[in-house]
């Protein structure tokens, strides 16, 4: 290796190791953030050992950020028509085929941990990462994450048989609608993050990864 290739190197690398913000606006301090907003962030530091960067971010606007955490906190969080896992299934799709790092990064982490905690090999998350056609998974969830890969490339092409194949795995309707909203969900949060450059906590990019 030359010199002068070692010296592009050692500068690429310090590029990548510099500190930069965790968004493209202000970040609000704990001063600047309402009570309510303090506590979840205090609330999340315990659980998690650190705040994730999103609620950070978000916070600029407490209001319309305490709105969108109640509604996702619901879809992925709190019991619903789906299993957790494959909600984050859904997730990690999504933001892979837009191609949104923020939440590639931390929900690929958040489904490492629930495959772990369903003694399924970890790994999953990376092949549904990539293409998630080549996942070992049942019929019943690959064409969930069909109808995800559809509606998010092309939701204008979206018909009533879209459902049929979804029907045909057993799901019903609130399981169909539980589905679209999470898929929607991601879109729209996906567009968020990567427009204001949200950057993902360090901590995801090697939680559960053996």
């Amino acid at each position: 290796m030359s010199d002068h290739q070692n010296s592009a190197g050692v500068q690429n690398s310090a590029v990548m190791n510099a500190a930069r913000p965790i968004s493209f606006l202000h970040v609000p301090t704990e001063a600047e953030v309402t009570p309510d907003i303090s506590r979840l962030w205090g609330k999340a530091q315990a659980n998690l050992g650190f705040v994730p960067n999103v609620f950070r971010a978000q916070a600029l606007n407490t209001g319309q950020f305490s709105a969108w955490w109640a509604y996702f906190n619901l879809l992925l969080n709190k019991d619903g028509f789906l299993p957790p896992v494959e909600r984050e299934m859904v997730a990690v799709v999504v933001s892979n085929i837009n191609r949104c790092v923020y939440c590639a990064v931390s929900h690929g982490a958040a489904l490492r941990g629930l495959l772990l905690q369903g003694g399924q090999p970890t790994s999953l998350e990376g092949v549904l990462a990539v293409n998630h056609r080549h996942a070992p998974l049942p019929p019943r969830l690959h064409a969930m994450l069909d109808f995800a890969e559809k509606l998010t490339r092309t939701p204008e092409a979206m018909q009533q048989s879209d459902l049929e194949p979804l029907r045909g795995h057993g799901l019903n309707d609130a399981q169909i609608l539980e589905l679209t909203q999470v898929v929607s969900m991601f879109n729209m949060t996906n567009r968020i993050s990567s427009a204001l450059g949200f950057v993902p906590n360090d901590e995801y990019h090697t939680f559960e990864r053996g």
